[in-house]
């Protein structure tokens, strides 16, 4: 494989689930991990993931916004680790903000349409909650196809 053949069967595998695993430091160095669901936008180069605002996830980034990302394919042979820096939306306070409305964006590409959108606006309020915007600027991991061992 080459170099940019590598790269993008690495950046393909975030495409492929809905969760992940994301990496933060917490004030030691030491990281803290978190299960998460998210969504990779291929266009970006960004990774995004809904969060709320009262979590050490949340709170590590705002204090150093380096973070990694780790994905596995379903047979666990392949893997990739996104790294990059954090941006954080700010805590949606109105059903109708752009924090909400890029929510409901992300909502919609990981599950579709919601029963309840009012309530689920709602809710992102209720929750105070915010988007992780991931920008992947290294992957590295075992593609697919590449460890059939």
């Amino acid at each position: 494989m080459t170099q940019d053949t590598t790269q993008n069967a690495l950046l393909a595998l975030l495409s492929e689930g809905g969760g992940g695993v994301l990496v933060t430091l917490k004030r030691d160095g030491r990281p803290q991990l978190s299960n998460v669901s998210h969504r990779y936008y291929p266009d970006e180069g960004v990774i995004r993931i809904s969060v709320t605002d009262d979590r050490a996830k949340t709170r590590n980034l705002r204090r150093d916004p380096r973070a990694s990302y780790h994905v596995t394919a379903s047979d666990r042979r392949a893997y990739t680790v996104a790294e990059g820096s954090a941006d954080l939306s700010p805590v949606a306070k109105d059903p109708y903000d752009a924090t909400v409305e890029e929510l409901v964006r992300l909502y919609r590409d990981l599950a579709g349409e919601h029963p309840d959108w009012d309530d689920y606006r709602a809710a992102m309020v209720r929750d105070r909650r915010l988007v992780l915007r991931l920008r992947v600027e290294r992957a590295y991991g075992i593609p697919r196809g590449t460890n059939d061992g």
